[in-house]
């Protein structure tokens, strides 16, 4: 205790043992911790520029339901539909309370609910089907929109478990939401007679991922512990070190509860004794030492008796939400405190209480990414512009909810695609590098984990990715496989040969390269195929947050642009013009526009030019815009198919292994997201291309494990047209520039990736595309020798590539597609985007422009 109490006097950064160690200061020892603690809070308050300040939030419990899947053994929130009048509120009801919250003042609308009833109750689902509900999840966004619109209030949502979907979903409608994790300790889940067994939500690795999830999606979130349950020091401990490090992976947690157990009458805990206050302040201080000065803390006010003053020296800075117009539902036996009353308290312990919104004042004053766009007019009205807290002056007011105005003008740097390769960027890096993309230190010890023994040892070799020790036996089985049947090199059985002959080199390599090669004469010939086409990225604004792209803006940047409407259909009628048969179009996640623009984009491009081939939105822009729209991923294609959309592009996969896109990546869509979208395309009818992009924090058995994923998604439905490997850009990518990253893959990497694919997907996906964009001239010769038999397109504009700093330009000609070709020995053949029929020249609706004439 002695040892521990004087490193974090000191300062020192404590490891579980010793917060475990300091849980159980009592006497001297914990006086002297709650003075390190309340130090360790000063400091934070002081930094945030509101010293002395303690906040609240003034807000209505919105109970909507009580129903719940899961069985904890200490609630009394949670019960049974026959003592309820109804599975839910109705939406009047929600109405009615929120109404009495805004003229009350209160700025927060509380929705708390168990988890997905409708899974274990019928009367859940039957209620739900009534009203033409498919969820609980579906009710409760409905119910946060008419809260906004009708009266104000700002929603914080607390209802459960949810996935990164889910959390996409709900993000446009909540300021804020949150999820206690309670405990780490997975026996409380797992042992008959635990305080959470039966409850499939409270697996503790299900609340973290959820809590991840949260700070992939970018919520401004609110999390907890709850002791005296029965977990012991080290658990608790270990507790706060897991939301630590989600905090520090994401930078989302706006505050951390530590909540005390009370028993409860009528519940299977009830004789278990309540958590000592005492205990419930050593906590809190420990978890200030933990957490550090930045993160806020807080005790529920009506949970400490009259023992204000001990959590405030304990370190708390915030008291939570507190109400003056609802009863706390989940404790519904003690009594908030008056306002005037927690101030007086608050005052004499030498603080000002000041009241806040239900997301925190870095968020608030950030806007974007944390706040969805449809949600700033509503916070905006309802805080002081200067701190980001409450104003108090504001009338809490219903505002309307509704997607942003599609009708905009192009703005920014709408000639990037041209200037990119004469002026170029306007920066190397964004001025947010250091907290945009989560904190980089947390990352590098990540990564560290997840690293084979084989890379680790390799890591300062040029590749980095050396053969890993195997016989000369397992590259013969896997040239032999390979000769005999090359798509059995996917086969589980067949990992160590499959391994061996994708990290060969030398005399091995080229003799996959010649077997690939083979292959490729034997499926589709010798002409090398191209297709005539135009990219259009029609915004780069974009607050995702992945670690590799140096194509994303703020919408304050220097380089950021958008597209309107008819610029997209005049570059479409240009490309028609000079013979394209297709334009591709991607863009940024850019928060500003309305989920209706990619449906129109698609019918403006048919409009200017009627037959032109849309082959546009990555699996990422369909989750997302899908989820806004509040629609089914099927839903939302099925949309876009019939205004036009011709294929899309099977982009934002990276590698399909969570492992590694949640290093790469800060909020993409998971691995299983990505699938759902591109099986739910082709099964509508939508093909798509395939692709994989290596050479940054992956290795060989990442490759492996993505074709593999390919391979069985193409067993399914058929609707993969081609594979591209896509060689990782490093120079200004984030992730590179922070030293994670890997520059990019060797000649050997590129070549073994290319002809292996080939092998490997044989009798799957017939095409193997070498993007010239990323490997120049020489090296996409070298690789059409060598099984790949497409070179992509003559793209005219290519934006993103060269952002991230490619060098070989953004556009290449028929003629210059034809040098590549010939260069390899081969003949070229002029495609459509689906490797199918002959392309038609096409005319646009608006007149071809004139060129200029030289001053």
């Amino acid at each position: 205790m002695r040892r521990a109490l004087r490193r974090a006097r000191d300062g020192a950064t404590l490891d579980v043992a010793e917060a475990a160690v300091l849980l159980a200061a009592r006497g001297e020892a914990l006086d002297e911790l709650l003075t390190v603690a309340g130090r360790v809070r000063d400091a934070g308050l002081a930094d945030a520029g509101r010293p002395g300040v303690v906040t609240y939030s003034r807000n209505v419990f919105i109970p909507l339901t009580r129903l719940c899947r899961d069985r904890c053994h200490y609630c009394t929130f949670a019960t049974v539909p026959h003592r309820l009048p109804a599975a839910f509120l109705e939406r009047d009801e929600v109405l009615e309370i929120a109404r009495a919250g805004a003229a009350a003042g209160c700025k927060e609308a509380l929705f708390t609910l168990g988890d997905r009833p409708e899974d274990r109750w019928p009367a859940a689902k039957e209620w739900l089907d009534a009203r033409g509900y498919d969820s609980t999840l579906d009710y409760v966004r409905a119910c946060a929109i008419a809260v906004l619109e009708e009266t104000g209030l700002l929603p914080h949502l607390n209802p459960g478990v949810l996935s990164w979907e889910e959390l996409t979903r709900l993000k446009p409608v909540a300021a804020s939401m949150g999820m206690m994790l309670e405990t780490t300790a997975e026996r409380l889940w797992s042992e008959k007679g635990g305080p959470h067994y039966g409850s499939p939500d409270k697996e503790p690795a299900v609340r973290l991922r959820a809590i991840t999830d949260a700070g992939r999606v970018g919520v401004p979130y609110t999390t907890g512990i709850l002791i005296g349950i029965g977990e012991n020091r080290a658990e608790r401990a270990d507790s706060l070190f897991a939301i630590r490090a989600a905090a520090r992976a994401h930078n989302h947690i706006q505050e951390v509860i530590v909540q005390n157990f009370r028993a409860k009458p009528d519940t299977a805990m009830a004789r278990m004794p309540d958590a000592e206050l005492e205990d419930l302040a050593a906590t809190i201080a420990v978890s200030r030492l933990v957490l550090g000065p930045k993160m806020r803390l807080q005790a529920p006010p009506n949970l400490v008796g009259e023992e204000y003053a001990l959590m405030l020296r304990a370190g708390i800075d915030d008291w939570g939400g507190v109400s003056p117009v609802t009863l706390d539902h989940v404790s519904p036996e003690m009594p908030w405190p008056a306002l005037e009353s927690l101030a007086s308290h608050t005052e004499a312990a030498g603080f000002q209480l000041r009241e806040r919104l239900t997301a925190y004042p870095r968020f608030v004053r950030a806007g974007s990414p944390w706040i969805d766009t449809r949600l700033h007019a509503h916070v905006a009205a309802l805080a002081d512009p200067s701190t980001g807290l409450a104003n108090p002056e504001a009338a809490v007011v219903g505002r309307p909810w509704q997607e942003p105005d599609g009708g905009f003008a192009s703005t920014g740097r709408v000639d990037l695609h041209t200037e990119i390769d004469t002026e170029g960027r306007t920066d190397d890096r964004r001025t947010d590098f250091d907290s945009v993309y989560g904190d980089w230190d947390a990352l590098r010890e990540e990564l560290a984990a997840v690293r084979s023994p084989a890379s680790r040892r390799s890591e300062h070799t040029e590749s980095a990715l050396s053969a890993p020790e195997r016989l000369d036996a397992d590259v013969r089985a896997g040239l032999t496989l390979a000769a005999s049947d090359p798509a059995a090199l996917l086969d589980p059985a067949h990992e160590a040969a499959a391994m061996a002959v994708l990290t060969s080199d030398g005399v091995a390599l080229a003799e996959l390269c010649r077997l690939a090669d083979a292959v490729r004469a034997d499926v589709v010939g010798e002409p090398v195929s191209y297709v005539v086409n135009r990219n259009i990225n029609f915004s780069n604004v974009c607050y995702v947050g992945c670690r590799f792209c140096a194509f994303a803006q703020r919408e304050r940047d220097a380089d950021a642009f958008r597209l309107s409407l008819d610029e997209v259909g005049d570059r479409a009628a240009e490309a028609a013009w000079d013979g394209a048969s297709e334009v591709c179009m991607q863009g940024g996640i850019d928060p500003a526009l309305p989920v209706t623009f990619y449906a129109d984009l698609v019918r403006a491009v048919h409009k200017a030019v009627p037959g032109m081939h849309v082959h546009a939105f990555s699996p990422m822009e369909i989750v997302s815009a899908s989820a806004k729209a509040g629609v089914s991923i099927r839903e939302w294609l099925t949309e876009l198919r019939d205004a036009g959309l011709g294929s899309i592009p099977g982009t934002a996969a990276e590698i399909l292994d969570d492992e590694i896109r949640w290093i790469l990546t800060k909020g993409k869509l998971p691995a299983a997201q990505w699938i759902e979208v591109v099986s739910t395309a082709h099964e509508l009818g939508i093909r798509s291309s395939s692709t994989m992009m290596y050479g940054h924090v992956d290795e060989p058995r990442h490759w492996l494990g993505h074709l593999r994923t390919l391979a069985s998604i193409q067993d399914r439905t058929g609707g993969f047209t081609e594979f591209v490997p896509l060689p990782f850009v490093h120079h200004n990518a984030p992730i590179y520039l922070a030293g994670l990253a890997r520059p990019g893959p060797t000649e050997r990497d590129n070549r073994a990736v290319h002809a292996f694919a080939r092998l490997a997907l044989h009798g799957r996906i017939p095409h193997i595309q070498c993007s010239w964009v990323k490997l120049g001239d020489e090296l996409a010769a070298d690789i059409l020798r060598g099984g790949a038999d497409d070179m992509g397109g003559t793209l005219m504009e290519e934006t993103i590539s060269r952002m991230a700093g490619s060098e070989n330009g953004s556009a290449r000609s028929v003629a210059e597609l034809t040098a590549i070709a010939q260069a390899a020995g081969r003949p070229v053949l002029q495609r459509t985007t689906t490797y199918t029929g002959t392309p038609a020249p096409l005319t646009p609706t608006r007149p071809r422009p004139l060129p200029l004439a030289p001053a």
